[in-house]
């Protein structure tokens, strides 16, 4: 039984390998992106093997999910002769070919020592995470480093985030969505399926505290959860896509710049907590971030201002 640990990484190894192969080599660019999917469901397991569960739960939404759904939308508004690539015009010439596979060579041989390296024991902060947590007012470690320890780092992500919506919604307006009819299939399935993946965002987030989960996760199941529904034919009303729209998009930058400037005159740093206030702040923010980035990556998905 001691074997059969490592028969599956091994297993997962070699699956990883041939799907980032066969993804990269194949010239019909659909089939591209299924194998791409179909690589971060599998990063997803390998990350679960490492006991990095926080990283698998991101991987699976963002990574394999909405990822592959924006690549799919992309995907649909080429043209037809865009979306056929030559396999002649694909080729490289010879002569490019050897330059490249020897920088590939190289490029393996470097990451192959740094994964070497990481076989030595490294001592790491989490000692240091471990002997101030009690103040960080999360149980959960990777919670405390993201919204306490390291929160400027969190934040500057959200506001990338925004920062790339605004990007997207200033080179065009959304597409016309048609009032064609749905399939019935995909309709039944986003009303069993949304409500579902609402209450997991919902979980998510109140357990990041103590277990793996938090904001992003969260934020990411409800991206998706918008994606279902936008596929299904789900509109938001005119009235909503102005102010409220906007609202929620901001909302996770604005609380979380809010509480780390108001603690300030409580005589805190920036983004310190008073004691006894931390648990309840990072609550607010993962509240408000969970919302902003499922309502972020929705929106990115339809691919123009409303």
């Amino acid at each position: 039984m001691s074997l059969l640990p490592l028969a599956i990484d091994l297993v997962l190894a070699l699956t990883l390998l041939w799907l980032a192969w066969r993804a990269l080599t194949s010239p019909d660019l659909f089939r591209a992106v299924v194998l791409f999917i179909a690589l971060g469901l599998v990063l997803g397991l390998v990350w679960v093997r490492l006991d990095a569960v926080d990283i698998a739960l991101a991987e699976i939404a963002l990574g394999a999910g909405v990822t592959g759904a924006l690549l799919l939308a992309a995907l649909a508004k080429l043209q037809p002769a865009e979306s056929q690539t030559d396999e002649v015009a694909m080729m490289a010439p010879i002569a490019l070919r050897l330059p490249i596979a020897l920088l590939l060579i190289a490029l393996l041989t470097g990451l192959g020592l740094v994964v070497w390296q990481l076989w030595v024991p490294a001592p790491g902060l989490s000692n240091l995470v471990d002997a101030r947590l009690d103040e960080a007012g999360v149980a959960y470690p990777v919670t405390a480093v993201l919204l306490n320890f390291r929160g400027y780092d969190t934040l500057l992500e959200l506001a990338v985030l925004l920062l790339a919506l605004i990007g997207v919604w200033s080179l065009s307006t959304a597409p016309h969505l048609g009032d064609e009819e749905p399939e019935p299939a995909l309709a039944a399935l986003s009303r069993l399926l949304a409500p579902l993946m609402i209450l997991v965002a919902a979980y998510l987030v109140w357990v990041g505290a103590y277990a793996p989960g938090g904001a992003f996760q969260a934020g990411s199941v409800l991206g998706a959860a918008g994606v279902l529904l936008r596929l299904s034919g789900w509109r938001l009303s005119l009235s909503a896509t102005g102010w409220p729209l906007r609202l929620v998009l901001v909302l996770g930058v604005a609380v979380f710049a809010f509480i780390g400037l108001a603690v300030i005159g409580f005589g805190q740093p920036l983004l310190g907590y008073p004691q006894g206030w931390a648990k309840p702040a990072i609550l607010t923010i993962e509240l408000a971030a969970t919302l902003s980035i499922g309502a972020i990556l929705a929106a990115l998905f339809i691919g123009g201002r409303p």
